[in-house]
């Protein structure tokens, strides 16, 4: 009987983990900083509603703002009360399809790369619920904190299998 539960418990999480959405950090180990060409970086990901990117950077170095095209072309933003994010771990949750422009507005930054254009499709599955007792960050807002990288989503995944296979033994 436990290994049966232990078996539902590995498919219903198996099932479950294409659901969860991506967390990219820009740029990768580079992170956001000059010298990065972030139009290769992104180029071959797909994105979807529902994924996050975090931009990590030295706070006071650079920023994130958050522009439309128009903007992205002149490294500028045209909108006085746009407030860029800050943090160095500035979180980004994609909330809706289509195109999304994003800069450092710091001295030079932008017109020297420091600029990331992506496409954002709608979403290939449902998004998951948050799990009771947590809440994700609004989008456009910046979290304090890592994120958790693919590898340890799927490691929480098998745990809760494991906890579940457990209570249904019981």
């Amino acid at each position: 009987m436990a290994m049966k539960g232990f078996l539902i418990a590995i498919i219903v999480a198996a099932v479950a983990v294409p659901a969860f959405a991506t967390d990219y950090v820009v740029g990768d180990n580079a992170g956001w900083k000059l010298g990065v060409n972030y139009t290769a970086w992104a180029e071959g990901k797909d994105f979807f509603v529902g994924d996050r990117l975090m931009f990590m950077y030295t706070p006071g170095s650079h920023n994130v703002l958050k522009v439309d095209g128009a903007d992205f072309q002149k490294c500028a933003s045209s909108n006085a009360t746009a407030k860029p994010l800050t943090s160095g771990n500035d979180l980004i949750t994609l909330a809706t399809p289509g195109k999304k422009w994003y800069i450092c507005n710091i001295a030079d930054h932008c017109p020297k790369g420091m600029k990331l254009v992506i496409t954002v499709s709608e979403a290939e599955g449902p998004a998951p619920a948050p799990l009771p007792g947590s809440s994700a960050p609004p989008p456009g807002t910046s979290a304090a904190g890592g994120i958790f990288p693919g590898p340890l989503k799927y490691t929480v995944w098998m745990l809760a299998a494991l906890a579940l296979s457990n209570m249904v033994v019981a």
